[in-house]
């Protein structure tokens, strides 16, 4: 069995919480409020720039120029088309410039990307990967399954979320981290893999915190 099948099978519990958060249902079915969604584009912009970071520290972890150079599409591809999605959003939402680029991250915010930074930084190339997969594989499930709703791929506000996560260029990105993970586990000891495991699993948990967090708008506590 494949290392990305068996991390597939076993976390299929949490994924399905994450798939069936009432953040992502009703963004499906065009209910979700502006409001939440507006938040959430504001502390995802702040996500993915330390999320791009990831892929310009697997450019300096990988030992051949193919892998380099993947990351080094990756890098790009999530500073000019992703955020450039947000950028967009955010003038339809009323975000001005400044707020964006000014904006505050929330405690989920900071502890996931600290977690994905602090597990790159400290690991191999493999654990790295295994702490930007869950984001990437999951919302490229959650796009294929939304862009399945009748309507939703082609809603006024969440259309354009849904057709870019959705679509074959974002899944040809997941698809080749998902290989490489594959790769770089093979012949592993049990130990190394459950580690792996580990920092799968843990960002996947931040994956459903976050959309929790977007969907109750949550900062930090008044003092």
């Amino acid at each position: 069995m494949k290392f990305s099948q068996r991390l597939y099978d076993k976390l299929q519990p949490i994924w399905r919480q994450n798939h069936n958060h009432p953040f992502v249902v009703e963004m499906g079915n065009g209910t979700l409020d502006p409001e939440k969604f507006r938040f959430y584009m504001i502390q995802d912009y702040l996500y993915l720039i330390d999320y791009a970071k990831l892929f310009a520290l697997g450019a300096v972890k990988s030992t051949d120029l193919e892998t380099m150079g993947k990351f080094a599409s990756l890098f790009h591809s999530t500073l000019n088309e992703e955020m450039a999605l947000h950028r967009s959003y955010a003038s339809q939402f009323g975000i001005s410039h400044d707020e964006l680029e000014n904006a505050e991250p929330s405690p989920i915010t900071l502890a996931y990307t600290h977690y994905m930074l602090h597990a790159a930084q400290n690991g191999g190339l493999a654990e790295l990967v295994a702490a930007l997969l869950p984001c990437m594989w999951s919302y490229w499930e959650i796009g294929k399954e939304l862009s399945l709703i009748p309507g939703a791929a082609t809603h006024e506000r969440y259309g354009e979320w849904i057709s870019m996560y959705s679509s074959e260029g974002f899944g040809t990105l997941a698809q080749w981290c998902i290989e490489l993970m594959d790769q770089l586990a093979e012949g592993k000891p049990e130990r190394e893999l459950e580690k792996l495991e580990e920092i799968f699993l843990n960002t996947t948990r931040f994956e459903f915190m976050f959309w929790d967090m977007a969907y109750r708008k949550d900062m930090w506590p008044n003092a």
